[in-house]
């Protein structure tokens, strides 16, 4: 066993000795190479690992042979386990003295639920810790050839979520419409043209450039630029499919020159095996 994954385990062990532990890793946008250092150790040597429907299988590929997966994943309009039921196992698996790994998609403290889950355990006294990701919203422009920022065309980056507790995208239409700054939008695909047809109707002129990247920084990863007036019949031609993220503001321009992640030429991401960096 490498040095890394025995001192997490060594650590784990300690933790254990006392009562269980719950760990809330994010699992970065997908690419298992974009993980923090500190997450593949926790990976390697936990005893239980709860983890969601964004988690890649590459990611998963890294968890230690001996753990017990348990997959509490959530799509729309199908939740394999409701947020209450996903508290209350972390916190059963917990006084058990297991030592758990939270694996989601994404920071899990971006649209992740994270805050939530974390109050569960807090209340119930079960001792956690926070590992962040590399958030969808950098990553996945990142690989598309889209920086969130830039001094000629956006000094501010907001992320909101397109699909919110009661299922409707009603948002800050105006606060979101204002002029130079970028719009990233998180689970927005089955509500997209609504999106673009409402930000069109606080200010944002037709012509705005926008984009949805499809399993972005993956090997299948697509991306889809446009319009807001035509960026919906363009995603609906092309037939992607969630997770998407879409992207709007004058940096989108940009993705033109900028392009430099080419899903074909990428080694094979089934074949990467991180411990090897680390052994």
């Amino acid at each position: 066993m490498n040095t890394c994954v025995d001192l997490a385990a060594s650590v784990l062990r300690m933790d254990r000795a006392q009562h269980g532990k719950v760990y809330l890793v994010g699992a970065g946008p997908g690419d298992p190479e974009l993980l923090t250092m500190k997450a593949c150790r926790l990976l390697a040597a936990a005893e239980v690992v709860v983890y969601d429907n964004l988690v890649s299988p590459q990611v998963l590929d890294l968890v230690g042979p001996d753990a017990r997966r348990i997959y509490a994943g959530k799509e729309r309009n199908h939740h394999t386990m409701k947020q209450g039921e996903i508290n209350e196992l972390l916190v059963r698996l917990a006084r058990r003295g297991r030592q758990v790994v939270r694996l989601k998609g994404g920071d899990p403290f971006v649209f992740g639920r994270g805050g939530e889950e974390m109050q569960e355990l807090a209340a119930a006294g079960i001792a956690f810790e926070v590992v962040p990701g590399i958030t969808a919203a950098c990553g996945v422009s990142a690989y598309a050839g889209i920086p969130l920022t830039h001094r000629d065309h956006a000094q501010s980056c907001t992320f909101v979520t397109g699909h919110l507790k009661d299922g409707s995208p009603e948002l800050d239409w105006a606060g979101l419409a204002r002029p130079r700054q970028t719009v990233v939008i998180y689970m927005g695909l089955s509500g997209l043209a609504q999106i673009c047809r409402k930000l069109v109707e606080h200010g944002l002129p037709p012509e705005m450039p926008a984009a949805v990247v499809q399993q972005g920084t993956m090997p299948e990863q697509r991306v889809v630029t446009g319009t807001l007036a035509d960026l919906a019949a363009r995603v609906e031609a092309a037939g992607l499919q969630s997770p998407c993220l879409t992207i709007v503001g004058e940096v989108v321009r940009l993705r033109e020159s900028l392009d430099w992640y080419v899903a074909a030429e990428q080694p094979a991401l089934t074949e990467r095996r991180l411990s090897v960096a680390f052994a």
